[in-house]
């Protein structure tokens, strides 16, 4: 398929790497040209703007930060919409607010162009090894149009319903991993509270009915103190934003969540945005000094 792609991040490289490996026709856009010239080493074709992307392409994937990117990617100055063709399909692996990809959806449906919401769940490894948990909203027959190329970069697929209902999904997907990164953290703290070996602990937890993948790369990272990012804070807070307003709008109360989303406010209040998640240990730590 003629495959266009935009985010060539942590996540972003490697999945356009698969799908270009697969012997797709991949082409790329980027704001930073830089940030392409791996993949187009590899034998994509860089294009100048996202509407000159869309025009060679039967489907464009995105993975970049945020709901304003998704939107201006799609339908600002030399967007997308300028340069798709209709039966074109723009599947969008961001985690973004489920209204916005409500939103986007119908704006490209009156268009004739369709829409797919599939964020992903499984990290920078996750991507390299092409395991990752796509979660699907829109239309089905869109869906198996594309499932070729997502069989390239994971291996659960699961169709959650319409436009947005893969966003609500990826919403619950952070709620739980991020919440359970925070009781790792006041677990680790605990310990620590009392002298005990971090790495010792840790390996008696992965043993007993504790353990869980969080616990085994998120405790690590604490038992070591390894806080450089992985995947920065910063983006875990910007998730859970959406997920407490669509908290608010539903009336759906959710006190654990809320409690972790204080914690990661105040970790943005010390500083430490660009830190890994697993710094939420340092919050528990020295709640009152600046990150480091």
């Amino acid at each position: 398929m003629r495959v266009g792609f935009v985010g060539l991040g942590v996540m972003g490289l490697p999945m356009a790497g698969h799908l270009l490996a697969a012997g797709h026709d991949v082409a790329v856009w980027a704001r930073r040209p830089e940030s392409a010239a791996p993949i187009v080493a590899a034998g994509a074709v860089a294009c100048g703007s996202p509407a000159e992307l869309a025009a060679r392409s039967e489907v464009v994937i995105s993975i970049v930060t945020a709901s304003a990117d998704v939107e201006q990617l799609a339908f600002g100055p030399g967007g997308l919409v300028e340069g798709f063709a209709p039966g074109s399909i723009h599947v969008d692996m961001s985690t973004i607010a489920p209204g916005t990809a409500r939103r986007l959806a119908v704006r490209y449906a009156g268009r004739g162009i369709a829409w797919l919401d599939a964020p992903v769940s499984g990290g920078g490894q996750g991507a390299i090894d092409a395991t990752l948990a796509l979660m699907v909203g829109g239309r089905a027959e869109v869906l198996e149009r594309v499932r070729p190329l997502f069989g390239c970069l994971g291996k659960t697929v699961v169709h959650m319903g319409e436009a947005g209902a893969g966003q609500v999904a990826k919403a619950c997907n952070q709620m739980i991993m991020v919440s359970v990164i925070q009781a790792v953290a006041e677990a680790m703290r605990l310990a620590g509270a009392h002298g005990l070996d971090l790495a010792k602990v840790l390996e008696a937890l992965q043993g007993g009915s504790a353990a869980s993948r969080v616990l085994d790369v998120m405790g690590g990272r604490m038992a070591r103190r390894d806080f450089v990012a992985g995947i920065q804070a910063r983006l875990h807070h910007k998730d859970f934003a959406i997920l407490m307003d669509e908290a608010r709008q539903r009336g759906a109360p959710l006190p654990l969540a809320a409690q972790t989303w204080q914690q990661l406010n105040a970790l943005m209040a010390l500083g430490g945005g660009r830190l890994d998640t697993a710094s939420l240990l340092k919050v528990l730590e020295a709640p009152v000094e600046k990150m480091q």
